[in-house]
């Protein structure tokens, strides 16, 4: 095929612009290919931790269901050691600790909720966690190390059950006047519509005699 002038021209600047540059644009697009590939990767490796976590948090409520502690133990112990950044580790831990405390087994119950309140990857998850471990720590009587669970930086939005909680332990104490003040924090943060809460907050502040 015949080619005008400026054709020939326009070719000639393509296949000279093409060996300066037609290198790096190899390298590019190996570079791009290489990513994509690992990205792709990436995700199918995640999706395939993912249900592997799914399989065992689901093999941990079937344990809880049928009060087997050894189901609970070993699915639990299975899913933070080989899938700890996985929510379903959090909310195992956050179940087995359920199961423990409610066995009066505060040591175990103790434990997962300190895994979940240092390594959950949601902040959510592991406010929750923090709360809860402080409970565990009241009924110990470890009340200076439930404060420090409490004191600790935690989302807005659990502001009024730290507060009501910290006051328990201030009581427990035998600090009653800080012990109304936590209370009162803890109305004052409450949302209005949480009536059962405010209920029993308000409920304990009127034994105070405030």
């Amino acid at each position: 095929m015949a080619y005008d002038l400026e054709e020939q021209e326009q070719i000639a600047a393509l296949k000279g612009w093409w060996k300066d540059n037609g290198a790096a644009v190899l390298i590019v697009v190996v570079v791009v290919a290489l990513a994509f590939g690992g990205w792709q990767g990436w995700r199918l490796w995640q999706a395939d931790q993912a249900q592997q976590a799914a399989s065992l948090y689901d093999a941990l409520l079937k344990g809880l269901q049928a009060d087997d502690a050894k189901a609970v133990r070993d699915a639990g112990g299975s899913l933070v050691e080989k899938f700890p950044r996985t929510l379903y580790a959090s909310m195992g831990a956050l179940a087995s600790a359920r199961f423990y405390f409610e066995r009066s087994d505060l040591k175990s119950a103790r434990a997962q909720l300190q895994w979940a309140a240092d390594r959950s990857s949601s902040a959510e998850l592991r406010d929750i966690a923090r709360l809860r471990l402080a409970g565990v720590m009241l009924d110990e009587k470890a009340y200076g190390e439930a404060l420090a669970q409490l004191d600790a930086k935690h989302a807005t939005a659990m502001a009024a059950q730290y507060a009501a909680l910290k006051g328990d332990v201030l009581l427990a104490q035998g600090k009653p006047e800080e012990a109304k003040a936590a209370y009162r924090l803890a109305l004052e943060k409450s949302d209005p519509r949480a009536g059962a809460f405010r209920a029993g907050v308000q409920l304990r502040l009127d034994a105070l005699g405030s």
